[in-house]
């Protein structure tokens, strides 16, 4: 399996291009293709960078010419979850044409989206490229050969890899940024070049909010790690 991390630009998708004129973005995990009528289905969160600016996404979007239908499902603030029907574009008609498939979600913003593309040779991950060449732009952020074996692998763990995702999504920003700080900085290096005074100084606040920080973020991404190692033993 030849597995590509695509940062692709196309100039017939309407979330590209509602991306191109507005402060908005979409990521979406889920979507079906419909062969008969050549169209892609997708349920998609739409981030915007302000309740403003999502509410003008979300209409540019939904009057778009290549846009066949549209829904809203829920709202909350600068967020939103709505269900489309795209038609098919030019890069998504070559992949399926060559036999390739979407390995990961979708992530659009600033005009390009990162696609991760799967092909089972080299051959025809080649040809692909090839004729996506004609009516696309795209820039191959990563490519990686993965053999059998570790395909199998990361089909066994994805439940793993996940909850390790999940853990880092329940820092708070504050936790975050100081768990990047500390090292970045060296905190945990031996010996240490960055310490709680420093790293207190550097945040503007006390040797113990600093102390508190750091053992919240360890407690929640290592309850994570100690579970997924326990799975992977498994």
């Amino acid at each position: 399996m030849i597995s590509l991390e695509m940062d692709m630009v196309q100039y017939d998708c309407p979330y590209i291009d509602t991306t191109r004129d507005y402060e908005v973005s979409f990521l979406a995990k889920q979507w079906d293709f419909h062969p008969v009528e050549r169209e892609l289905e997708t349920r998609i969160m739409v981030n915007g960078a302000d309740r403003e600016e999502l509410d003008r996404g979300l209409n540019a979007l939904e009057a778009h010419d290549n846009m066949e239908s549209y829904q809203l499902l829920r709202r909350k603030g600068d967020l939103a979850l709505i269900r489309s029907r795209i038609d098919e574009t030019n890069a998504m008609s070559v992949i399926r044409d060559h036999s390739g498939y979407i390995t990961g979600p979708f992530r659009i913003r600033d005009g390009s989206e990162i696609w991760h593309v799967g092909f089972d040779t080299e051959r025809v991950a080649e040809g692909t490229l090839s004729e996506l060449d004609r009516d696309n732009d795209y820039t191959i952020r990563s490519r990686e050969s993965v053999d059998l074996e570790d395909y199998y692998d990361l089909l066994q763990n994805i439940d793993s890899a996940k909850r390790l995702v999940d853990g880092c999504r329940e820092l708070s920003e504050v936790e975050r940024d100081t768990l990047e700080k500390a090292v970045e900085g060296g905190y945990f290096d031996t010996p240490r070049d960055a310490t709680l005074s420093s790293l207190a100084e550097e945040f503007d606040v006390s040797k113990m909010a600093i102390s508190k920080n750091l053992r919240r973020s360890q407690r929640k991404i290592l309850d994570r790690v100690t579970t997924a190692m326990n799975d992977v033993t498994e």
